[in-house]
């Protein structure tokens, strides 16, 4: 059973890095792509060198086989990545020149192509319904039939974990047939996701061992293991490795791209992707997240916007005197930086490495420190959530430190009503009172709610005077009661996230009323534009 196809790779071939968000993390619930999101995926992988794209199951899926069509017509030019299109053996008792399926796969044109196999016998007999003897020759024949059109394939050893710990002489004879037929690589996949690192491990070495075949791994993350079963597995001999971006897929997911190969590079010191690519994975991950809909994972390791976040202000006294002393790598490896979060957790270091943010020295200002560090602490046990709003920070720590020019304008009053008219429509109705540029404005505006009837009166008063406010919008607004208060006496905190086309700022108001609420974000917005603005106030 013997090979070793390792030592005969061609150059650059050494290690495969496979991903198959296009065909397994479609298969996540909630993401439904379309083909020209399909598309732009794979435009993306392979900007990062992904060495092999897995497109979908041409024939199987409607939209599959059109990506396939568009790519062969030119619409998909990888300049890295091989396109590999997914699908199974041959069926039970069908001669394979006689397989639609398999005929599809070589229509799509795809170089590469992968099968799914059966490797644990349970599955052999009573999913398949056939024997182990026929499941041997659907395997080799397909993967023969293939190759000898020109195709380099790939088997995907489905529950081979499972089928390896059930019937150890099955699963390796599948791999064995495979390899008989000419496939490159023969992948062990974690079909249920239910193996941990060690004993993944234990196996992957095992079967190398006994077989010098060139294995591959795929793990799902029903343990929350992918990532690590997938690293271990290279750490025991697999040179082939699959995963989605984002850990996209069934169930709990699929191993996340970017964690594996973050830990290769940073971890382990392989280079699995072209020189300089590690900085772009921070981009590349959340702008497949836009594709698929789905709001990134701020605690996602490696990629994530709060993967170097830092809040303890013990956390922060370290990271003042050296950064590597509490991250794990320097985040400008991965595209990502590391954020210093100023809560009611926070210490004078905390503080101080906000300010550098800011552009602010605050060497020799102790008093001032500790005047905005107790600030923020009253605030924080009012409701007040600076995490979040770094724009109404830098307000307060300029404030405190008497940086901060005299606002824009000055509110004498405001006033909001709701008008309910017979037909059921409700209308708000916003005036608002201010000084502004040495004048007395008085401003009426409606909208579809409070909030917006009074930031549409403010912006009627003051843009005459302010001609930067005609390039801010509200990008998004979110509001949270708290529940220190019962019932409709609750505080309600208000985040304001404003921009300028060109950057975002994120500013905080919190009130028992929602409208005051509102109303001290969105004033804060509008300063801190006018603070950094270039143009005259």
């Amino acid at each position: 059973m013997r090979r070793n196809p390792v030592s005969k790779l061609p150059l650059g071939d050494e290690f495969h890095v496979y991903d198959t968000t296009l065909r397994d993390g479609a298969q996540r619930e909630g993401i439904s792509y379309s083909v020209t999101d399909k598309l732009a995926v794979a435009r993306l992988l392979d900007g990062i060198g992904v060495g092999f794209i897995e497109g979908g199951w041409p024939g199987a899926l409607p939209k599959d086989t059109e990506f396939f069509a568009r790519a062969a017509a030119g619409d998909l030019n990888l300049k890295h990545a091989q396109l590999v299109a997914f699908g199974a053996t041959r069926k039970a008792g069908v001669k394979v020149t006689e397989d639609q399926q398999v005929r599809a796969l070589l229509d799509s044109q795809a170089p590469v192509i992968t099968l799914v196999a059966k490797s644990d016998l349970r599955h052999i007999e009573r999913a398949l319904r056939t024997d182990a003897a026929e499941n041997l020759n659907m395997v080799r024949d397909t993967v023969k039939f293939l190759v000898d059109e020109g195709r380099r394939v790939f088997l995907d050893a489905e529950h081979f974990f499972d089928g390896y710990a059930f019937s150890p002489d099955t699963a390796l004879r599948v791999l064995e047939s495979a390899v008989e037929g000419g496939a490159d690589v023969v992948v062990l996949c974690d079909t249920n996701g239910g193996q941990l690192p060690l004993g993944l491990a234990e196996t992957v070495a095992e079967v190398v061992s006994r077989t010098g075949f060139r294995v591959g791994i795929h793990c799902q993350d029903d343990t929350s293991c992918a990532v690590a079963n997938s690293v271990a597995a290279v750490q025991a001999g697999a040179t082939h490795v699959q995963c989605t971006a984002n850990g996209y897929g069934e169930r709990a997911g699929n191993a996340d791209l970017f964690g594996v190969v973050g830990n290769l590079v940073t971890k382990l010191g392989m280079n699995v992707l072209p020189t300089g690519a590690l900085a772009d994975l921070t981009r590349v991950s959340h702008a497949l997240a836009e594709i698929a809909n789905i709001a990134p994972d701020s605690h996602q390791a490696y990629v994530g916007s709060s993967a170097f976040a830092h809040k303890a202000g013990l956390h922060a006294s370290a990271i003042k005197v050296d950064p590597e002393l509490y991250n794990h790598i320097d985040p400008e490896i991965v595209g990502n930086d590391m954020r210093v979060l100023v809560t009611e957790m926070a210490g004078r270091a905390s503080l101080e490495l906000k300010g550098r943010e800011f552009g602010l020295d605050l060497t020799g200002r102790s008093d001032a420190v500790g005047s905005a560090l107790r600030r923020v602490k009253d605030l924080e046990a009012k409701g007040w959530s600076f995490e979040a709003a770094d724009a109404s920070l830098e307000l307060l720590l300029r404030t405190e430190l008497s940086e901060l020019d005299s606002a824009p304008f000055q509110l004498e009053s405001y006033r909001v009503v709701l008008d309910r008219r017979p037909d059921g429509e409700v209308v708000s109705e916003a005036t608002v009172k201010v000084h502004v540029a040495g004048e007395r404005v008085i401003a009426t505006a409606e909208g579809n709610g409070p909030v917006h009837a009074l930031d549409a009166a403010l912006r009627k008063a003051l843009l005459p005077h302010l001609s930067w406010l005609d390039s801010v919008e509200l990008a998004d607004y979110k509001v949270r009661i708290l529940t220190e208060h019962p019932g409709t006496d609750a505080v309600t905190r208000v985040l304001v996230e404003s921009t300028d086309g060109e950057r975002e700022w994120t500013t905080v108001g919190v009130h028992g009323n929602i409208v005051e609420a509102s109303w001290l974000a969105l004033c804060d917005a509008l300063v801190h534009k006018s603070m950094r603005s270039s143009q005259p106030v």
